[in-house]
């Protein structure tokens, strides 16, 4: 096993069947991106912790550790076979004990894209999103790639689609989005919504009359891209409101859906913004979350 937290891709795995598609999208992303990836499989310090504060007066035995570590050990043999089968050529593996979110939110500091599987092994974690995919899109230091068990895989040919809101948030996915689009060979598909509501306004506010700014927004945003990128086939898309539901329902034909991590009028360090929660939560496509260092 390494012995150090090495640049590249960072996975984590526990064996779950979401953790298991995330392996096999992120050995496929090594592999075209020609990056290393790291496998991690964190031993949380939880019973540990739990145990002393309810057993104060007697320490868990060796023989629970050894079997943790035995577990963890043969989880990331397995998932290291299946990364080299999915076409991963240089793969390590390594063990953390420590609390999940903080272990991999430190290993984001030096990765180039940290991916999780949207829920883990518990019963409770699979009713909303994973409590550790959660807090890496909270908390992370590069991008986030979430891939749900129900992912599709295998689009070759579609397209990458990105959110664009025109906000300094969404820079980093537009580029993220340009650079995934090209290595792949694929059409890519930028979408821009003039409101974040996620009500119509179409009673309120006449389209046809917003429609310019719509555009002219989106023109911008992906201004300078299209020059380092000439390869890439570029369908621009505006619509009148609700991002999410149009993001989605574009990613249902995709094989990669990008999106920033917070949207217009957002501060740094803020919550993910609604719309990047709701497309992480529902996509049964593949999500980077383009997090800034």
């Amino acid at each position: 096993m390494s012995t150090a937290l090495s640049p590249g891709i960072v996975v984590a795995v526990d064996g779950s069947p979401d953790s298991s598609a995330a392996l096999r999208w992120s050995a496929h992303e090594a592999a075209l991106h020609r990056l290393p990836l790291l496998l991690v499989h964190v031993l949380s310090a939880d019973v540990t912790v739990a145990w002393a504060t309810a057993v104060p007066a007697v320490p868990l035995p060796t023989e629970y550790f050894e079997g943790q570590e035995e577990q963890a050990r043969a989880v990331l043999a397995d998932a290291e076979a299946l990364a080299k089968d999915a076409g991963a050529t240089e793969v390590t593996t390594k063990v953390i004990q420590a609390a999940p979110v903080p272990a991999l939110v430190d290993a984001s500091r030096e990765a180039d894209m940290v991916v999780v599987g949207s829920r883990g092994h518990s019963a409770v974690k699979r009713l909303l999103l994973g409590s550790v995919s959660t807090g890496l899109l909270h908390h992370a230091r590069c991008p986030i790639a979430v891939v749900s068990a129900d992912a599709d895989l295998d689009r070759p040919d579609a397209p990458v689609v990105v959110g664009v809101d025109g906000s300094r948030a969404s820079e980093p996915a537009v580029g993220i989005a340009f650079e995934e689009a090209s290595m792949r060979g694929v059409e890519l598909v930028a979408l821009h919504s003039w409101s974040d509501r996620s009500e119509t306004l179409h009673p309120y506010v006449e389209w046809e009359g917003v429609r310019a700014q719509a555009e002219e927004t989106l023109a911008i945003s992906l201004a300078g891209f299209g020059e380092r990128y000439p390869d890439v086939t570029v369908h621009r898309e505006v619509v009148f409101d609700r991002p999410a539901e149009h993001l989605l329902e574009r990613s249902e034909s995709a094989q990669l859906l990008v999106v920033g991590s917070h949207g217009r009028g957002g501060f740094a360090g803020m919550l993910l913004g609604s719309v990047s929660t709701a497309v992480v939560q529902a996509a049964r496509t593949p999500v980077i979350v383009a997090r800034r260092r």
